[in-house]
C-alpha cells in the first residue's frame, strides 16, 4: 500500500478509534486467544492446529471484531477480505492511491463530526445528571467535583496514598445502566497502584480504608475525558461500585 495511504489510515485510526487494522492492545481490547471464550459446545474450526493458524485466526478475530465496533461506515464483508487477500498475495492493489485517500479522508470527515456532535450531548447530559444527583440525600461533593456516597463503612484504620498499592473490587456503569467493566462480574479484584488509576479513584481511594464500599460518580474530567475507551464514550461521566479490599 502507497506510503500516503497508510499515513491517511493512520490517522484515521487514530481519532477515535474509527478504524481498527491490528491486533488490539491489552488495555483495549480482549485478544481472542486469551479472553474470548468460544460459545458453549463449540469446538475450534478445522485448520486451527498449529500455532501459526492460532495466531492467524487471532489476528482476523481482533481486526474483525475492531472494525465493526466502528460507527464511522458500514464494514463490506467481501471488499475487506479481498483487501486481506490481495494483501496477502502481494497482489496490485484495484484502487489507485488517490481514490484511497480520498475514501479515508471522506471516512475521517463523517467521524469528526459525528464524533463532535456525541461528545458535545454526552457533556450536557452529564453536567444535567451530576446536578441533579448532587441533591440526593447521602451524596457528598468534593472539591474537585467527583461525588461520592459511602454504601458500606469497614472497621476504619490507615487509608492508601498515592504510593499504595491497593486491591479493590468494582463494578462501572455509565448513567444510563450500560455495564462498561466489572471486576465483580469477573471474579476477581484488581491490584494496582493507587497513581496508576484515573484521577476520580485516586481522589476517592485516599478517602477509605479497607473494608469500605463506595458509590462513585466520576466527571468525565476525572475519568477518561474527550478519549473513548472501549465501552466507554468520550466525556463519559462513570458510575462505579467499588470496595476497598486490601492496601499492599
Amino acid at each position: 500500500m502507497p506510503p500516503s495511504v497508510l499515513r491517511t489510515l493512520s490517522t484515521v485510526a487514530a481519532i477515535g478509534g474509527v478504524l481498527f487494522l491490528a491486533a488490539c492492545g491489552k488495555d483495549e481490547k480482549k485478544t481472542a486467544a486469551a479472553d474470548t471464550k468460544p460459545a458453549a459446545g463449540a469446538s475450534a474450526p478445522a485448520g486451527l492446529t498449529t500455532d501459526a493458524q492460532k495466531v492467524s485466526y487471532g489476528i482476523g478475530y481482533n481486526m474483525g471484531s475492531g472494525v465493526a465496533d466502528q460507527k464511522a461506515f458500514t464494514v463490506d464483508a467481501a471488499a475487506l477480505k479481498a483487501g486481506i487477500e490481495d494483501g496477502l498475495n502481494k497482489a496490485k492493489t484495484k484502487l489507485t492511491d488517490e481514490e484511497l485517500d480520498q475514501a479515508f479522508q471522506a471516512v475521517q470527515a463523517k467521524a469528526q463530526a459525528a464524533a463532535a456532535i456525541e461528545g458535545q450531548k454526552a457533556i450536557a447530559e452529564g453536567a444535567a445528571f451530576l446536578e441533579k444527583n448532587k441533591t440526593r440525600p447521602g451524596v457528598k461533593t468534593t472539591a474537585s467535583g467527583l461525588q461520592y456516597e459511602v454504601l458500606k463503612s469497614g472497621p476504619g484504620g490507615p487509608k492508601p496514598t498515592t504510593a499504595s498499592t491497593v486491591e479493590v473490587a468494582y463494578h462501572g456503569t455509565l448513567i444510563d445502566g450500560t455495564v462498561f467493566d466489572s471486576s465483580v462480574e469477573r471474579g476477581t479484584p484488581i491490584t494496582m497502584p493507587v497513581a496508576d488509576f484515573v484521577p476520580g479513584w485516586i481522589e476517592a481511594l485516599q478517602l477509605m480504608s479497607v473494608g469500605d464500599k463506595y458509590k462513585l460518580y466520576v466527571p468525565s474530567n476525572l475519568g477518561y475525558g474527550a478519549r473513548a475507551r472501549g465501552k466507554i464514550p468520550a466525556n463519559a461521566v462513570l458510575i462505579f461500585e467499588m470496595e476497598l479490599k486490601a492496601i499492599k
